[in-house]
C-alpha cells in the first residue's frame, strides 16, 4: 500500500472521530455503525498495517468524505467545530507523544475497556464510560484542552458526555497512526489538494469493488 494512502486513511480517522463528537454534541447522537467502527480502532494496538486498524474502507466512508468537505477549498462545506476538533487532537496527540507516563496510564486504560468489551457490545455504557475516564485521566489534562460545542441538553447528558470522551479518544489513536506514518500539520497546509484527491480515489475504488 503507497505511503499516501495510508496517510489518508489515518487523517480520514481524525476527520471521522472529530465529525462523530459534532454529531453527539449537537444532536445527542451519531450513526451507530460509524461509532462503533471507530472505538474498535483503540483496540487494534498492535497492527501489521494501516488496513488492519480501519477494517474495510467503506468503514471510513465518513471520514473520507468529510475530509474532503473540509480540505477541497470550498468554504461552504467546512465545519469550523470538526476542524478545531482535528486541529486540537493532532495537537494533544503530538503532547502526549511526549509523555512516556501518561502514553502509558493511556495503553492500561484501553487494555481495560478491550477486556471488558470481550463481555458487552463495544458500544455498551459501561465500555464507553471506561474509556472515556481514561481520556478524562490523561489526556484531558493536557494543554490546550478540547473544548467541546453543542447543545446543552445534549453536553449535560453523561452518556452522551461519555461517548464524546471515547470518542475523541479514538481520534487521538487515529492521530497516533497519522504520525507514525510520517504525517505533519504542514502537509495538510501544502498537500491538501493531495489528500482530497487520494480521499476521492479510495471511495470511488470502494464504489467499483461493490458493483463488480
Amino acid at each position: 500500500m503507497s505511503r499516501l494512502r495510508d496517510r489518508t486513511l489515518a487523517l480520514a480517522g481524525v476527520f471521522q472521530a472529530a465529525s462523530l463528537v459534532r454529531d453527539v454534541a449537537n444532536r445527542g447522537m451519531a450513526d451507530r455503525h460509524d461509532v462503533e467502527m471507530t472505538l474498535r480502532t483503540l483496540f487494534v494496538t498492535d497492527p501489521q498495517d494501516t488496513d488492519e486498524v480501519y477494517g474495510r474502507v467503506e468503514y471510513l466512508r465518513t471520514g473520507l468524505q468529510t475530509l474532503i468537505e473540509q480540505l477541497e477549498g470550498n468554504s461552504g462545506k467546512r465545519d469550523l467545530e470538526v476542524a478545531r476538533y482535528v486541529i486540537g487532537l493532532l495537537h494533544l496527540q503530538r503532547k502526549l507523544k511526549k509523555n512516556r507516563a501518561m502514553l502509558q496510564r493511556v495503553a492500561e486504560g484501553i487494555e481495560r475497556a478491550r477486556r471488558q468489551s470481550e463481555h458487552y457490545a463495544i458500544d455498551h455504557p459501561n465500555v464507553i464510560a471506561n474509556l472515556a475516564d481514561t481520556y478524562t485521566e490523561t489526556i484531558s489534562t493536557l494543554q490546550p484542552r478540547i473544548m467541546v460545542s453543542g447543545e446543552h441538553q445534549h453536553l449535560s447528558n453523561t452518556d452522551n458526555a461519555n461517548l464524546i470522551r471515547a470518542l475523541l479518544l479514538a481520534g487521538i489513536r487515529s492521530a497516533v497512526l497519522w504520525d507514525q506514518l510520517g504525517g505533519s500539520r504542514w502537509q495538510i497546509l501544502f498537500q491538501r489538494k493531495r489528500f482530497v484527491e487520494e480521499a476521492r480515489r479510495i471511495l470511488d475504488e470502494e464504489i467499483r469493488r461493490h458493483f463488480h
